[in-house]
């Protein structure tokens, strides 16, 4: 087998002579990296800057040639507000609704979230029976695909699904989990959580193991109390891990599309309608398919991204300072 493809390679080597001849040898790693480079271009960057030219375009038109140029105007149809305090008073009411759900929800989720997986790093990086068993059943949500979670949790919690069910066995009036807003608000954070928790408790468990276990004995042997313990050793040894859950969390919630998506629709009315969902609504679902403002609205989340993934980066850099002074 070794000896067919060293025959295999071998096939190659002209060409990367000749290649190393005219680029030289400092540059030859570029020619591997070429076919790679092209592929994220076609993909990423030339995608990027058609959304840039279907931002600063208007009409129904999908070829970007036939659409008219309008500058920032997509831009100024979603910023437009007689009073910005007022949502009903935008131009764009429901981008200004779906704002307001977004950091809502990113706010409430990502709170509870980083404080459900640090309590659950916590439980599990302890001596427990079935320790790794528990491991893998808080991780294995996260295995599942998005849509796949949502139509679980649509089934359990339609209004014939299997949680009123359980309610009217045990005499209670069955709920509109999925169609009160206040209620269907609370489910997409849960729902949200169960999915994806598994992956951040994985890495603050791994900055719990990092931690060395002589600095857990000091601490017991000046009789410190386990609620000083976790504040003063474990909490700041864990802040590195904490930073990259947060921004990383953070970044997931502003995305949020598909659980929600399938499980309420958006609905009841605008109850849970994020900015995900409002590009997709207006770019695609509507029967008058706006690019432009659709282009518009995606730039400035792509903006609310980049600059969380600028403080993540400036976070981990000040974090990595401060180690080294330590």
């Amino acid at each position: 087998m070794g000896f067919i493809a060293s025959c295999f390679f071998n096939l190659f080597e002209p060409f990367f002579r000749v290649g190393q001849r005219w680029l030289g040898l400092s540059r030859i790693a570029w020619l591997f990296v070429a076919p790679n480079l092209i592929i994220f271009g076609m993909f990423t960057f030339l995608p990027i800057l058609i959304n840039f030219h279907y931002a600063m375009t208007s009409g129904v038109q999908i070829m970007p040639a036939a659409r008219p140029f309008v500058g920032a105007e997509n831009f100024s149809m979603l910023f437009e507000c007689s009073n910005h305090f007022d949502i009903s008073t935008c131009n764009q009411d429901l981008f200004w609704k779906a704002i307001a759900n977004t950091s809502k929800f990113t706010v409430l989720q990502v709170v509870l979230m980083v404080f459900f997986s640090l309590l659950t790093a916590l439980v599990l990086n302890r001596k427990i029976i079935g320790r790794s068993f528990w491991r893998g059943v808080f991780f294995y949500p996260v295995l599942l695909s998005p849509v796949v979670v949502a139509l679980l949790w649509k089934w359990i919690l339609q209004k014939h699904g299997l949680l009123n069910a359980g309610l009217m066995a045990g005499g209670y009036d069955a709920q509109e989990w999925l169609t009160d807003a206040n209620w269907s608000f609370f489910w997409v954070i849960f729902v949200s959580i169960w999915a994806h928790m598994g992956f951040y408790t994985l890495i603050l468990l791994a900055g719990l193991q990092a931690i060395p276990r002589d600095v857990y004995d000091a601490a017991e042997m000046d009789a410190a109390s386990p609620w000083r313990t976790l504040s003063r050793i474990t909490i700041p040894l864990l802040m590195p891990n904490l930073i990259v859950v947060v921004v990383l969390a953070l970044i997931r919630a502003i995305q949020i599309f598909d659980e929600v998506f399938v499980l309420t629709g958006g609905g009841p009315g605008s109850a849970t309608t994020f900015i995900v969902q409002y590009i997709y609504q207006v770019g695609f679902a509507e029967q008058i398919h706006l690019y432009g403002l659709a282009a518009a609205a995606s730039l400035v989340l792509a903006a609310g991204i980049l600059v969380l993934t600028l403080l993540q980066l400036k976070l981990s850099r000040a974090g990595e300072a401060g180690k080294r002074k330590r």
